[in-house]
């Protein structure tokens, strides 16, 4: 499946997530993509300034939502072939793989982005 059309599941690379979902609307240069999943959770901190503590604003950064949209470059949009979790699941996964990498080694950054995601891990449930 080499084009892209309204209603094809894909997966798409938005901000510093990855998520599932499907096409809703063609914009030309980008898709309107509806989340329906969480592959990866996205990144806390400052983007900017990767594993920084200090002297940075220390971003928290929520996963989109069940149904959110999301306006991704096609570049960063892929098809997707497989069924797709459901929401609620597929977020408790990407939350607990994000912390397993954070706690793979003591440094200020995880330890700061580890309290960050454990703040989201209460608001999500």
């Amino acid at each position: 499946m080499t084009d892209k059309q309204i209603g094809d599941k894909v997966k798409a690379h938005y901000k510093s997530g990855t998520y599932l979902g499907k096409i809703i609307e063609d914009r030309g240069d980008k898709f309107l993509v509806e989340v329906l999943a969480v592959v990866k959770h996205p990144i806390q901190g400052d983007l900017h300034n990767p594993n920084q503590t200090e002297g940075v604003f220390f971003h928290e950064r929520k996963a989109l939502a069940f149904h959110e949209k999301m306006n991704v470059k096609k570049p960063a949009v892929h098809a997707f072939e497989s069924d797709i979790p459901e929401y609620k699941i597929s977020l408790q996964e990407a939350v607990q793989k994000y912390k397993e990498k954070l706690l793979q080694e003591d440094t200020a950054y995880n330890r700061e982005a580890l309290l960050a995601i454990e703040r989201l891990e209460k608001e999500y449930a």
